[in-house]
Parts: structure tokens; sequence; C-alpha cells
């Protein structure tokens, strides 16, 4: 359980709590939003090390998801009570996430697997992650603005389009469930 990915995964999560104090505690949101960049720029480095070491762990596997679903929730709510993201923008994330959450949870609760992780929705975390960071940053710095909206717009796209899949996933699912047929 001690693994090194793991205590990775740990460390991005006790980060959060400080991303909150900076921007609703401190009110910087420029350092929020470096933090939160850097929160989310090694999300990439305990899958990696856990597969290079050979620490793949179940614990793993539900820490490194919770990591990025915790720290991205928190951010677009704590943008949103600071001001500091477009209110639609952190709308649209926040109704998708609810949405695919629920397919997630019908299809867990039918006791089939999770639903399949897509490359797609990797790139469209990773653009997301970074234009809610330069959201944050461009309250200081007026060029993050742009940056934040070149992969904000892209991600949120990518984003709705990966759900989409997700729905055609979990609804094979649930139909294979009432046929009798485990997926």
């Amino acid at each position: 359980m001690l693994t090194i990915p793991n205590l990775i995964s740990l460390a991005r999560l006790g980060l959060i709590p400080v991303f909150v104090w900076l921007l609703l505690g401190k009110d910087d949101p420029f350092l929020a939003g470096f933090l939160l960049g850097g929160i989310g720029a090694t999300d990439w480095v305990d899958g990696y090390l856990a597969r290079k070491l050979d620490q793949v762990s179940e614990i793993g596997k539900i820490l490194d998801p919770l990591a990025d679903r915790v720290a991205v929730a928190t951010a677009v709510v704590a943008g949103l009570i600071s001001g500091d993201l477009p209110a639609w923008f952190a709308w649209a994330l926040i109704v998708r996430e609810v949405l695919v959450g629920l397919g997630a949870l019908a299809v867990a609760l039918l006791g089939h697997t999770s639903l399949q992780v897509r490359r797609m929705g990797k790139l469209a975390t990773l653009l997301l992650y970074a234009a809610v960071a330069w959201f944050f940053v461009g309250v200081e710095w007026d060029p993050a603005r742009y940056a934040a909206w070149i992969s904000g717009v892209p991600g949120l796209v990518l984003y709705y389009v990966v759900a989409t899949q997700y729905a055609a996933d979990a609804i094979a699912a649930i139909r294979a469930h009432g046929q009798g047929n485990p997926t």
C-alpha cells in the first residue's frame, strides 16, 4: 500500500487543501493556479511509476483517479465561489461530472466493472486541468486567460464527446445485465 506511486497520489490529495487556502483564504489565485497546475502536471507521474516500478496496486487504481476528480471538483467549486472561473464553464464541467458519475454508479450497482477509460478522456482532462489553472493565473496575468480559453473550449468539447461514449458503454452494460449477460 505504501508504494511510491501511492505516496505521490496521497501527496496530490494533500495539496488540495493548500490550493483552497491559497485561493479562498489568502486570496492568491495566481499561486493557487500554479499549484493546481502542478497537481495536474504530476497526474501522469504516479501511473508511470506504478508501471515502471511494477507497483501497480488496487488502492493505486482508486487513489490516482480520486486525486484527479477531487482536485478538479474542488478547483471548479472554489473557482465559482471566488468568481475566478466563468460560471457557464464551471457549470458545464459540474453537469458532465454528475452525469458520468451517475452512469458509472448505475453500472457499478449492477455489479459490472467500471467504465473503460479512454485516451480522449485523458486528453480532455489534461486540457481542462490546464484551463482551470490558467483561469486562476489569468486573474493577475492576462495572457494566461487566452491559454485558458485555448485549452478549455476544446477540452470541454472532448469531455462531452467522451461522456457520450461512456453513456453508450453504460447503456450496453445495463442492457447486457437485463439479458443476463455479465460484462
